[in-house]
């Protein structure tokens, strides 16, 4: 998007900064096989994503901080596929089991990682991810994963919904088109979220402490640097 319609929004008091919490989960959206293999249907090539999302597990791991994956898949005979894969009939690959409804092995989860099996776009929808979340005390979603105008958009509708800070690393989100890609990042952080960097979303994860809570001083320092212009933070 140019530089003159996000002025626009701005003076229409869209894309404000909504911030962080105390205690975030990283959410790693449907890196699967059927996503992330380009020879696929429903493929793209997210490798530079994946790369950043593997930085984005490191901090979370080493900070013992949460870590939820997704995953797309069906039953053999799609009755729980409804209406989506009449629209999107190529949904057929992501049978129960299968490889192709298998996390990326380039960003598997650890065996004690949570991962929710869903149905349509959203992470929470039909789940009760929001349910496990709060069992945790998380406030503030960090999402990676694909694709940025399906599942990630949905996913970040629908944690702002259910009250959590939701941040898209761009980085570690991507998409088949660059089109949809930008135009989805755009409406994302005008709306629903803030979409940050690799780099910022590091910082962040660097204030929280090991006991996997975020010290007040560090968070307070680390918030006022997040609340100036953009032309002091790093983009």
């Amino acid at each position: 998007m140019d530089e003159s319609t996000l002025a626009d929004y701005k003076r229409k008091g869209f894309a404000q900064r909504g911030g962080f919490g105390h205690k975030p989960v990283l959410l790693v959206v449907d890196f699967i096989h059927g996503f992330t293999d380009p020879s696929t249907p429903l493929g793209g090539d997210f490798s530079k994503e994946i790369e950043a999302t593997n930085e984005l597990l490191a901090s979370f791991r080493r900070h013992g901080l949460p870590v939820v994956f997704t995953t797309i898949s069906y039953e053999p005979d799609f009755r729980d596929a409804g209406l989506w894969i009449k629209k999107i009939p190529t949904l057929s690959i992501l049978v129960k089991g299968s490889h192709m409804a298998e996390v990326d092995h380039r960003c598997k989860p650890l065996p004690n990682e949570y991962v929710v099996r869903k149905s349509y776009a959203s992470a929470f929808f039909g789940t009760r991810l929001d349910v496990y979340l709060n069992s945790l005390g998380v406030d503030t979603v960090v999402m990676a994963g694909c694709t940025t105008s399906g599942c990630i958009r949905a996913s970040a509708i629908d944690s702002l919904q259910y009250a959590f800070y939701t941040i898209v690393v761009r980085e570690a989100v991507g998409d088949r088109a660059q089109g949809p890609h930008e135009a989805n990042l755009f409406d994302i952080d005008a709306k629903y979220g803030d979409v940050i960097s690799l780099g910022e979303a590091l910082d962040y994860l660097e204030s929280v402490t090991a006991g996997g809570g975020m010290g007040t001083k560090a968070f307070d320092d680390f918030q006022h640097w997040w609340n100036q212009p953009n032309g002091s933070r790093h983009n």
